[in-house]
């Protein structure tokens, strides 16, 4: 007799870690925008904007990366990663990280807790990663241990261990995360924008990949040590020169008829943009919320957003074809992030209308995602192959 294979959802990573980025992407908005309008206690662990901060970064991006890169790592080498019962304890723990605040659990008990959750993930990864033939691949267990750091420096000041190392923290998480997409933006976007347009041929310069690489970190290592510096500053200004010439070689005007590439050509623009803001603003000639926001609404949660739509659709089995509320959504998290970057830089005294006016927009375009992509990831895929 054969054994029946696990339910659909824990079949592949990024079908549950895709489902639990969209709820999280959701709550933690409207618990965000709750606590600020004075209708939920914003105290506790991790309570105000840290808790925030520390939801989207380590919670949302977490489960976004998770979820990549348990399907990705699979395709890359041909080495399985976790799923069934193995794939729900790295889950199960992501989750109760996440619930641990509000259920009353032990300040050290729910920070190691979620301290666990990047070791584990990378753990699971360790087989395809290390032993695939693409020793580059391997850089992702580097990234995550990295990661694991952000969030110690993140709790241990939670905890009183520390003082003033959450923001070092959750800065370097950010900038591990950007780190993150231009790895993965180099291996998908060319490839997605040459298959996807008749005759294109992405044009990818090497000494821009290797200035990329070598000066991302740099910038990480300048914000850990020394945040907000001028010479942060300029270098984040030569990054997003950088980046759009890295982005001008893929380029080709015809991707943006189609809404499942253009998304990821929004989502890097974004980051573009935030990376100058943020170069501007560490040199004192802006706030910086409004350009922290541009890399953390914009780039990140437009570019992510469009992959996860991506990875569901190819994986479940479906034609890679946004419908019309895919659309809408991608429309609708872009509007998310020009309310919150522009208008408080413009009219900065209605600060907090428009903060709420983003937030409603970004609660909307992940309803919208989970609406249409939350049946996806539950149920079995369309030509009946696993995964």
């Amino acid at each position: 007799m054969t054994r029946p294979g696990p339910h659909p959802l824990l079949a592949l990573g990024f079908r549950p870690f895709f489902l639990g980025a969209g709820v999280l992407a959701l709550l933690a908005m409207v618990v965000w925008l709750a606590r600020l309008w004075g209708l939920l206690p914003g105290d506790g662990y991790l309570g105000g904007t840290a808790w925030h901060a520390h939801e989207m970064l380590f919670g949302y991006v977490g489960a976004v990366i998770a979820g990549f890169l348990l399907t990705a790592a699979r395709n890359w080498t041909g080495i399985d990663t976790p799923t069934g019962a193995r794939l729900g304890a790295l889950v199960l723990l992501w989750l109760v990280a996440r619930l641990g605040p509000f259920l009353s659990l032990p300040h050290a008990l729910l920070a190691l807790l979620d301290l666990a959750f990047f070791p584990a993930l990378a753990w699971a990864l360790l087989p395809p990663l290390w032993q695939g033939k693409n020793k580059v691949n391997r850089a992702f267990l580097a990234l995550l241990a990295s990661m694991t750091l952000a969030n110690l420096l993140v709790h241990a000041q939670a905890l009183g261990l520390t003082a003033a190392t959450a923001s070092r923290g959750s800065r370097l998480m950010l900038d591990l995360t950007l780190l993150t997409l231009w790895l993965v933006a180099g291996r998908i976007m060319p490839f997605f924008t040459q298959s996807a347009i008749p005759g294109c041929k992405p044009l990818t310069r090497p000494w821009v990949e290797t200035a990329t690489f070598v000066l991302a970190p740099v910038i990480a290592l300048i914000h850990l040590s020394w945040p907000a510096s001028p010479l942060g500053g300029a270098l984040l200004l030569v990054l997003a020169a950088l980046q759009a010439v890295r982005l001008g070689g893929w380029h080709d005007p015809r991707a943006w008829r189609n809404p499942m590439l253009g998304v990821l050509y929004a989502g890097y623009l974004w980051l573009i943009l935030g990376l100058v803001l943020d170069g501007l603003a560490a040199l004192g000639l802006l706030p910086p919320f409004p350009a922290l926001h541009a890399l953390t609404v914009g780039g990140i949660g437009v570019f992510t957003l469009g992959m996860v739509a991506r990875v569901t659709l190819g994986h479940t089995g479906r034609d890679m074809r946004a419908s019309p509320a895919t659309s809408l959504a991608f429309v609708i998290i872009n509007l998310a992030a020009l309310t919150r970057v522009f208008p408080p830089l413009l009219w900065p005294g209605d600060y907090h209308l428009w903060l709420g006016i983003s937030g409603g927009l970004w609660v909307l375009a992940f309803a919208l995602f989970l609406g249409i992509y939350g049946p996806m990831l539950i149920q079995p895929r369309v030509d009946g192959r696993p995964g």
